[in-house]
């Protein structure tokens, strides 16, 4: 079997500059969530038997306690972050396995359900739905992967390779170096992708690269002023390297059974009603009343 696990944050967000504003009859914005929900059971139609999506029901997670540049919801409009809660609804009533994120983000709840996915020797593959790159470090071999679903990309560990110069494992080290500007971190000084690939493609963590910047590749003519520059801002680069890091103990599921999609539940036709769209309902009948071997073919 292969296992879908989604990025319900990116795809609300997509969705919601994507799609037509649309209100409910209490006046609540429902066009991006009415997206998602189509979305994914699109997946289900396409034959996706097992599959969960990870939320961030609230933006702030533990990481802004670490460092306070780290990214808010500040700036978030409002009638987009009123579509969270909606969508954890709307997808449980659907049938599907969500992870609201409060202390953690949707990120890590993707990174554990990945992880504790492919130990199962039953699990074909582990598609790991979102072009975030942080997820990158959770890619292995062929067994993890990566798709990016509007553009149609799908990276496995090669792909990793080729995008960013370094294998996944060391995503987390080029990231503190160079920085993600959607998580708020800057990374260091005159660290750019080239010169971090370079260094960390035969060093793969921080801890790695000689303070000699000699033993350096020979392809980096900044490697004596880089080398100061890490050594100068060795904390913040930790720091931006735990930011960067996923983590793997967040409550995700028991058994892999719990996500398999056995079909909508009763109230997901007052969920459609809500979302002024009887389509979804036709449509998720359907697939509950297909064989699963139908489903899958």
């Amino acid at each position: 079997m292969d296992v879908y696990l989604i990025d319900g944050t990116y795809e609300l967000f997509r969705h919601y500059f994507a799609v037509p504003q649309t209100a409910d009859d209490s006046g609540q914005e429902i066009g991006a969530v009415r997206g998602v929900v189509g979305s994914v059971l699109s997946m289900i139609e396409r034959g996706a038997t097992h599959l969960g999506v990870a939320t961030d029901h609230i933006v702030e997670s533990f990481r802004n306690g670490l460092y306070d540049g780290y990214k808010t919801g500040e700036g978030v409009p409002p009638d987009l972050m009123s579509q969270f809660l909606i969508l954890e609804q709307a997808l449980a009533s659907l049938g599907v396995k969500v992870w609201p994120m409060v202390e953690f983000e949707a990120d890590d709840a993707l990174a554990a359900a990945a992880t504790k996915a492919a130990l199962h020797d039953s699990v074909s593959q582990v598609i790991i739905c979102t072009p975030d790159k942080d997820l990158g470090q959770c890619v292995r071999g062929k067994k993890v992967v990566q798709l990016d679903r509007r553009r149609e990309i799908t990276r496995d560990e090669a792909g990793v390779l080729e995008k960013f110069g370094v294998k996944p494992e060391s995503i987390p080290d080029y990231l503190a170096v160079v920085g993600d500007t959607a998580d708020g971190f800057p990374g260091l000084p005159g660290w750019g992708a080239k010169a971090a690939a370079s260094v960390l493609s035969v060093y793969p963590h921080l801890e790695d690269i000689p303070e000699d910047p000699s033993m350096w590749p020979s392809t980096i003519r900044a490697s004596r002023k880089l080398s100061a520059t890490l050594r100068e801002s060795w904390a913040d680069a930790l720091l931006f390297r735990t930011l960067a890091t996923l983590r793997l103990d967040v409550p995700v599921f028991d058994d892999l059974d719990e996500l398999r999609w056995r079909g909508c539940t009763p109230s997901f036709e007052a969920t459609c009603a809500r979302l002024k769209s009887k389509d979804l309902w036709r449509r998720a009948q359907k697939c509950s009343i297909l064989p699963v071997a139908e489903l899958i073919s």
